[in-house]
This record gives structure tokens, sequence and C-alpha cells, in this order.
């Protein structure tokens, strides 16, 4: 990730030209961030984006000629770093799922609906090119713990917590959401990563957000 005041590079890779279109004069106005690639397809964007050449990238789920995991998987094996934003018109959130664990970093999923929104979509960008894997706030606010998995075992502030950090805020940002002190925040995190199987670590977060994503269904509205 560059520092604070290198702009963030940013790649659409969008086959609805109109959507596309919206996205880059949209981004192109935002302090901190510049459009470098602007394609249809992956083919296109197998070819624009270089090694190293980009922060982040905003991939359709459904391609023309080919589809946004794919897409992804191929750039991250030359980029590493390389923050993936998934945009879909409909929810295909289990898509995240079939990701491996050495993958998930960095990976977000946003709703085309959300995506409208500047604050979130800008969000989510930036949270993405740091590593930190964002899920959609409003399918994540949708989502309920299914009885009998290890997300539907924790305690109303557990998953309280857990839902947050699906929506990518910090432990400060959860302490403040609700109320609490930061350390407060920790030792939840703590006790949810016991419940969930998942090894504290680096990658830690990202797997509890993903088993919140395998262990919760989506009211429907």
């Amino acid at each position: 990730m560059p520092d604070a005041t290198t702009p963030l590079r940013v790649a659409i890779v969008e086959d609805h030209v109109l959507y596309r279109d919206l996205l880059e004069s949209t981004l192109s106005q935002v302090p901190g961030l510049r459009v470098d690639v602007c394609v249809a397809g992956s083919a296109e964007a197998k070819k624009a984006i270089q090694q190293g050449s980009i922060d982040v990238a905003l991939l359709d789920v459904e391609l023309a000629d080919g589809n946004g995991i794919g897409l992804g998987v191929s750039l991250r094996r030359a980029n590493p770093d390389l923050g993936i934003v998934l945009l879909s018109g409909r929810d295909m959130i289990e898509l995240v799922l079939g990701l491996s664990e050495n993958e998930r970093h960095g990976w977000s999923y946003l709703s085309k609906t959300s995506s409208t929104s500047l604050d979130v979509l800008v969000d989510v960008i930036r949270k993405s090119a740091q590593g930190i894997t964002v899920i959609d706030p409003v399918l994540v606010d949708r989502s309920r713990a299914r009885a009998g998995t290890p997300v539907g075992s924790l305690t109303r502030r557990q998953f309280e917590i857990l839902r947050l950090v699906a929506r990518g805020l910090s432990n400060h940002a959860i302490a403040d959401e609700l109320g609490i002190a930061p350390n407060s925040v920790v030792n939840h995190l703590s006790s949810i990563y016991t419940a969930l199987g998942v090894q504290d670590g680096a990658n830690a977060r990202v797997s509890a957000v993903l088993e919140f994503l395998n262990d919760t269904s989506r009211a429907t509205q």
C-alpha cells in the first residue's frame, strides 16, 4: 500500500459501460484515489494490470469473458498485495467462501447497490488496500446466525462484534460503536476465535469473517 502522500491506484473491470463510466468519473474525483485502469473484461485487465502497477482492483463478478473471482486469483499471483473488491448486482457472497486460506486477505464484497454510496465504496477500497476483508454492510446487517453452527454458539455480544468485524471496523471503531473499552473488544475477539476454531494471528479476522459468512443466512427484505 502506498504512503499517505501517494494516491491509491485503482483498476475498474466492469462490462456494463454506463456503470463503468460512473465508477471511473466518481472515483477520479476522490482525493487520494487515482483510476489507472478502466476496462470491460478479463482479457483486457490481464494485459493492462502489470505487476505492482495497481493497489486495488474493482472486479465485476460476472464478466462477458470470465468472472471476477477467477480474474482476482490470476491477478493476485502476480500482485500478492493487490486488494480485490468484488462487485455484483445480486447476492453472490458465497463465492468468497471458495477462496483458499492463503488468498483470503484483502478480498472484499460489495453489492452494486451499496457501491453507489461513495462513502461506502471509498471506505471498502481503502480497507482492501490494507489487506482488510470487508463484506457489504447491508448484507452483513441482514445476516442471522444459523442454529447448530459455531457462529450460532456465540453470545449476543460476540455475534454483534463479529458482525462489525465483517463490516471492516477496527477494534477502536467497534469499541466506539458499542460504547465499550477497546480492551473489551480484544477479549471478546479472543473468545470468538476460540469458539470458531480460528487460529489467533495475522489472518484471524479474515478467517473469522469467512466463518461468519459460512454460518449465517441473509434475511430477505
